[in-house]
């Protein structure tokens, strides 16, 4: 296989690391979920969070929703209450990145039809 040369897409200094960088955590799936559930709900209790993404693990959500709020995207507040309580929502960060990928869910619905058939025509080959 010969070397590919890799496209730059920006003459900043660091936008195409950070750009490599956020689309392997963003795009994971339990980001992509978690960005989707504070979207539809707003602010939502971490309980509450856990039930709006099927299957992720208690673990898994603490580690998406801290990595989220370090890259920007989350704010997170703790109530001083007994039992403590800990709500989450989207910041303006966030709320463009789910802008930004809702354009993925777009593309999907659009050409859901083209990516059927091209998968059924490649698996039909001889």
């Amino acid at each position: 296989m010969e070397n590919q040369v890799i496209t730059r897409y920006s003459n900043v200094p660091g936008v195409d690391a950070l750009v490599n960088e956020l689309i392997g955590r963003v795009a994971d799936k339990w980001t992509l979920l978690v960005l989707e559930a504070l979207e539809e709900n707003g602010e939502t209790r971490f309980s509450a969070l856990a039930r709006a993404v099927p299957g992720i693990s208690q673990k898994m959500l603490t580690q998406t929703l801290r990595q989220m709020e370090r890259d920007g995207f989350v704010h997170r507040t703790v109530h001083p209450v007994i039992p403590p309580h800990v709500d989450y929502r989207l910041t303006p960060l966030g709320h463009s990145l789910g802008e930004a990928f809702c354009s993925v869910w777009h593309w999907a619905e659009a050409n859901l039809e083209n990516v059927a058939a091209a998968r059924s025509d490649f698996d039909t080959r001889d």
